[in-house]
């Protein structure tokens, strides 16, 4: 691959701006769903499977794209990959029942998947020990830049032009990136020789989407929900019997060496607790600013940008303080700001709360993220070769993915157990217990709708405090799981 000039960086500038489009589909049906309810007749259940189905199509697929990437060639594959996104885009858009929708939003977790899982993959070969954190930095910020902008994009073509219009902004992207990946990328493979790993495959798949799925109807439906524990039971079962089959297949398709690394296991382990805490907050805050502080969508949105601000401040330092005091201590440090600024939220977070004081906060977690994340993943890509890039880069996303969907699933459900049992104690009537949404719908006079925003804010606050003991335990991981400086130039 031709790593001179400023090609690489043109082809980083196409490649980020398709993650946006990602990250933008990961969101924007947040805001969608009420008008594709009424446009296409679509029951509860149907808009459930609009969004899982995406999620379950990319858990599956992630670690099959990488091994081929390697394969056959990661140009061919982002192409191919492009394509179907472009399609699966406009088909979304075209779609004329909830079916089509289900069937396109599976399409479209295909080419998100296969994107997903080659980007590290490319940056690992296109950008060298000097570059690469640079690089790193602009792909996550531009993978986090799609959750504010999917609610803030959203709200504005919804209430100006049809809901197919979520969907078509994704093809001048797309083929934006068609033309950069097709004329200023050459091809780059890992390992060629490398068979199937087909049973690895089928309990990769079987493993990720049922633990996926489970995890997702938890959090909708409660721990106690036997089927939803079933399906997580056999996830779990699923990719155990995968580690096995890994540790005995003659061409395996995860490399468990790789978790011997303590750069490899450690920068892996600590993205995803720093992914945790992120979106566990992304699911508690846009249900505050618009239940408690009546904002609509597009309002949400521009809320939420504090954190990005924040994000691209701390990466750009983190770039230079890894330089000076090596990983580990950055690292850490954008942990313990992450659980201070959540602890800080969940004792001063009240109904009364005014924004600015929020946007501190989120703004500090945000600098936190921007220290952790991008830096983490640096650590975690430098210890992959251009041999097996493709696979070890889907591995990451692969284990970041699930600690995402775990960590909206176990904070929802603290944030909605807490709110639930404040709403008992407030002696709430049961319609307005299920959720702050219908509790805000129902309340029926002021009285109770003031306690229902208590009893949610309270409940907020308990997911913040869980989710800044996760981040504080990151801390303690990051001190004693990752090398030092001298460690890892040493690796």
């Amino acid at each position: 691959m031709d790593g001179t000039g400023r090609r690489r960086w043109w082809v980083l500038a196409a490649l980020a701006l398709c993650t946006v489009v990602i990250g933008l589909d990961t969101t924007v049906l947040s805001v969608a769903l009420p008008t594709l309810a009424g446009d296409l007749g679509a029951s509860t259940a149907d808009l459930q499977w609009i969004t899982t189905s995406y999620l379950l199509v990319l858990a599956a697929t992630l670690l099959p794209a990488g091994m081929l990437g390697d394969r056959y060639g990661r140009k061919k594959l982002l192409l191919v990959a492009l394509v179907i996104f472009g399609v699966a885009s406009a088909a979304c858009a075209l779609a004329g029942t909830a079916e089509q929708l289900v069937a396109a939003r599976a399409a479209l977790g295909l080419g998100s998947a296969i994107i997903m899982s080659l980007i590290g993959a490319v940056l690992t070969v296109l950008f060298d020990d000097r570059e690469r954190p640079r690089a790193l930095t602009i792909w996550i910020t531009a993978n986090s830049l799609g959750i504010p902008l999917g609610p803030l994009l959203g709200g504005w073509l919804l209430d100006h032009f049809h809901w197919g219009s979520v969907f078509l902004i994704n093809l001048p992207i797309v083929g934006l990136g068609l033309i950069a990946v097709a004329v200023l990328m050459t091809e780059s493979y890992g390992d060629r020789r490398r068979r199937f790993d087909v049973p690895g495959i089928l309990l990769s798949a079987t493993g990720l989407v049922a633990l996926t799925y489970g995890i997702i109807e938890a959090g909708e439906k409660g721990w106690s929900d036997r089927p939803a524990l079933a399906t997580i039971v056999l996830g779990v079962v699923a990719l155990g019997a995968l580690v096995l089959w890994q540790l005995r297949a003659a061409a395996p398709l995860i490399d468990l060496a790789l978790f011997r690394n303590r750069s490899f296991a450690g920068g892996t382990l600590l993205a995803t607790i720093a992914g945790f805490a992120f979106f566990g907050l992304l699911f508690a805050l846009p249900q505050f600013f618009q239940a408690v502080g009546g904002a609509d969508a597009f309002g949400t949105g521009l809320r939420l940008l504090p954190i990005i601000g924040g994000l691209m401040i701390g990466a750009r330092t983190g770039e230079k303080l890894a330089a000076r005091f090596g990983a580990r201590a950055v690292i850490a440090a954008g942990l313990a700001l992450i659980a201070g600024s959540l602890f800080t939220g969940a004792a001063t977070t009240t109904v009364e709360t005014g924004y600015r004081w929020l946007a501190v906060w989120i703004t500090v977690t945000g600098i936190g993220l921007g220290l952790t994340l991008p830096t983490s993943m640096n650590v975690t890509i430098s210890t992959l070769g251009a041999e097996r890039s493709g696979a070890g880069n889907a591995l990451i996303q692969a284990i970041r993915q699930v600690g995402a969907a775990i960590g909206v699933a176990v904070l929802g459900m603290v944030l909605n157990a807490a709110y639930r049992d404040s709403a008992d104690g407030a002696g709430l009537p049961p319609e307005v217990r299920d959720s702050v949404a219908s509790g805000v719908a129902r309340a029926g006079s002021p009285a109770v709708l003031d306690a229902v925003r208590a009893a949610f804010t309270h409940g907020m606050d308990v997911s913040l405090t869980v989710a800044g003991a996760v981040a504080a335990a990151g801390v303690v991981l990051a001190l004693t799981v990752l090398p030092g400086k001298a460690a890892t130039a040493a690796e």
